[in-house]
């Protein structure tokens, strides 16, 4: 009788689970009735993905609540809050970036009331900066403190992963491997040659040997960002930002962060506030690569401790050949130059496959990263490791090499 039992109450519950999800009109095979709290579900998904069917709610126009004595109170504002009442964070995010798709609610961002009630994410903020134009003055505040908010949340998750990769590779990179006696890094040392133990003599044959640096000025690295401000680019722009201002608090590296559409604009001197750095720029407008890639060539001072990572879906409005001779000058001066399709949590981009390829036969490694393997990257690339490989072994999209380059 228990097994029974709790057969029926597994389908009655997978019964619930395909009305909620296939909505009212397709649902009348099921034989399942909605109660309670379900109604509330069924019409805040209705809302979004089948408004104008019964019972849903119409979140382009406002409406009263039914029943109470309170105002009235707009649709949005009330689907809102019924989303973040039944659904967890993470659902609720997806649901906020689909209103804003499908039913073009972008008065979800301009309304303090509606902005304050939303779940804020990186999606949000993108919004939020392509909209920034036409936010009410009222609303600017409000939008300000939801930027901040998402800016310091991420802070938080790649500062230290970021820091302390960097450095870490720093250190490693410029490790005395030539010592003299009083410059010995004995326990390093010991530890590198145990392979290396004589029995007979009970001692280490020192056949590596580990030295701390030498007292000299530490040459700096420079690297720089050079960001694409196409729509399509947006959360690639937030993790940027924030990743440049980490690594501008490191006094070993030089950090410049360059954004672009058709123009080039150096946001460097605002790598101190991520928030003022992400309202100086413009989303949308063309793209033209190759001036870009111009602006930060003039930039390097010394190639072979420079890293220019480049974070474009590669759609080229400038001229293309001019901007493969340029890669091409820059990787033959002894500059790593990397290009990142996405520097986003939002899955495969979409980006000009035969540009990549090009890039990637001068040299020029092609792939999307997640931010949380930035870190990583950056540590290989100081390190001077094959960045393509390194893509590879973490299985991330890497553009292979064409048979041809035409320029």
């Amino acid at each position: 009788m228990t097994i029974n039992a709790t057969h029926s109450v597994d389908a009655q519950e997978r019964l619930r689970r395909w009305r909620l999800l296939l909505g009212g009109h397709a649902a009348d095979g099921t034989g399942c009735s909605l109660l309670g709290s379900d109604v509330e579900i069924d019409r805040a998904l209705a809302a979004l993905y089948d408004p104008g069917a019964e019972g849903s709610d119409d979140l382009t126009k406002d409406r009263p609540r039914k029943g109470g004595s309170g105002p009235s109170q707009p649709g949005v504002a009330r689907w809102l809050g019924d989303i973040r009442q039944y659904f967890p964070s993470t659902v609720v995010r997806v649901m906020q970036k689909d209103a804003l798709e499908r039913l073009h609610l972008n008065r979800l961002l301009l309304e303090p009331e509606l902005l304050e009630a939303v779940e804020p994410d990186v999606h949000l903020v993108a919004n939020l900066l392509a909209l920034r134009g036409v936010i009410p003055a009222k609303t600017k505040e409000t939008a300000r403190l939801v930027v901040r908010k998402v800016v310091d949340e991420l802070m938080r998750r790649l500062q230290e992963p970021l820091r302390s990769a960097v450095s870490g590779a720093l250190n490693r990179a410029e490790r005395n491997r030539r010592p003299r006696f009083v410059e010995m890094d004995w326990p390093r040392t010991i530890r590198a040659n145990l392979r290396h133990y004589q029995p007979d003599y009970q001692t280490i044959v020192p056949e590596t040997r580990i030295g701390f640096g030498r007292k000299r000025q530490r040459t700096q690295r420079q690297v720089i960002l050079c960001i694409d401000q196409s729509g399509s680019m947006a959360a690639s722009i937030v993790f940027s930002s924030i990743c440049g201002a980490v690594m501008a608090s490191l006094p070993a590296v030089k950090t410049h962060l360059v954004v672009f559409d058709t123009a080039v604009v150096d946001l460097t001197d605002h790598l101190d506030d991520p928030v003022e750095l992400l309202f100086g720029t413009q989303l949308g407008g063309g793209t033209d690569i190759n001036r870009a890639v111009g602006y930060c060539q003039s930039l390097i001072q010394d190639p072979a401790n420079t890293i220019l990572v480049l974070i474009s879906d590669l759609f080229e409005g400038g001229v293309e050949e001019n901007l493969l001779r340029r890669a091409n000058d820059l990787v033959q001066s002894g500059a790593q130059f990397i290009a990142l399709l996405a520097l986003s949590d939002s899955g495969a981009p979409a980006y000009d496959r035969d540009l990549a390829a090009k890039l990637a036969q001068l040299n020029v490694p092609s792939f999307a990263c997640t931010p949380d393997l930035f870190p990583e990257m950056m540590a290989a690339a100081i390190k001077r490791e094959d960045i393509a490989q390194w893509a590879a072994q973490h299985e991330l999209m890497t553009v292979r090499q064409s048979k041809t380059i035409g320029y």
